[in-house]
């Protein structure tokens, strides 16, 4: 079937349709709103229509894939051919900058402020840090 005589055919259901509500109104009392109501009811009948057709044929689809895998024996197994080769329309990305070393810090590593205030004055401790020099730990 052409496309071309299915897309007249809905257009002609859905101009059909628009017409009939627009006529029941009467041409007299007509307005905007009751053309707006009767357009949408048009495309929704259609859309409702067409969304049965496309149900209907993806079950008949789905039913009959069950049909086939029934009459095929169990000992028969599909196995692909091989892995299916696409070709990539991207261009492969760009390699990372190599990240800046880091500067060395004037305080010790487990002390508040190890990773740096940058301005070199001194921060007030919340936390104590730990002995640097050998002692009794808890």
């Amino acid at each position: 079937m052409r496309i071309w005589l299915l897309v007249y055919g809905v257009l002609y259901v859905v101009v059909e349709l628009i017409g009939s509500a627009l006529q029941s109104v009467g041409w007299a009392q007509l307005t905007a709103l009751d053309v707006a109501t009767a357009v949408t009811d048009a495309f929704l009948t259609v859309s409702v229509g067409l969304a049965a057709l496309l149900a209907a044929h993806l079950g008949a689809r789905r039913w009959g894939a069950r049909l086939l895998d029934r009459g095929r024996p169990d000992d028969v197994e599909i196995v692909p051919d091989g892995p299916i080769g696409v070709r990539s329309w991207r261009p492969p990305p760009l390699a990372l900058p190599a990240a800046p070393a880091p500067r060395p810090s004037a305080h010790s590593t487990y002390s508040v402020g190890a990773y740096g205030t940058g301005s070199g004055r001194r921060t007030r401790r919340l936390a104590p840090s730990f002995p640097e020099e050998p002692g009794r730990l808890l």
